[in-house]
């Protein structure tokens, strides 16, 4: 056989299909499930109400809301987890690259009320996606949780002059 992606049948070569790795797998599904849902409460922005436990939105962070495949443990960059190859190689190719979420003067978005879209939504041209696991106060939650590593990061450039 010539090419690695090519398979013989009859004398005529034909493409073999891809095969896809079950991070991939995962990826489809997220965007699958949350992109519907993620519409019907995009159109009303963050409901009212919206306070938010810090503590549990670090268990979030670190757990069912995923946000650590990207962001790294804690929201430190450099502590990404040990995930399947597949997942890991998605990771380490996105392009542009997750915001480091302990430097607010990197970030762009400024208010909760569009870090909530993203966080339901997805954020187009970057690889964080729909999701529709979250309720709202789970979102609520990882918006308290973000807002304590923006503060400590400013005390500490504070401290810093």
């Amino acid at each position: 056989m010539e090419g690695e992606g090519l398979m013989q049948s009859g004398g005529r070569k034909r493409e073999r299909p891809a095969r896809i790795g079950p991070g991939l797998v995962l990826v489809w599904l997220m965007v699958a499930t949350g992109w519907s849902a993620g519409l019907a409460t995009a159109a009303q922005g963050s409901p009212a109400g919206g306070a938010g436990d810090a503590a549990r939105g670090r268990s979030l962070f670190n757990g069912k809301g995923i946000c650590f495949y990207c962001h790294g443990l804690d929201a430190y960059p450099d502590r990404l987890p040990q995930l399947a190859q597949d997942t890991a190689s998605f990771v380490a190719r996105l392009d542009p690259k997750p915001p480091h979420l302990r430097e607010p003067k990197g970030l762009k978005v400024t208010g909760d009320k569009e870090r909530f879209r993203l966080i339901r939504e997805g954020h187009v041209g970057t690889g964080m996606f729909p999701d529709a696991s979250l309720s709202d106060q789970d979102i609520h939650d990882l918006l308290a949780y973000l807002a304590t590593l923006r503060s400590s990061s400013e005390t500490k450039d504070e401290s810093r002059r």
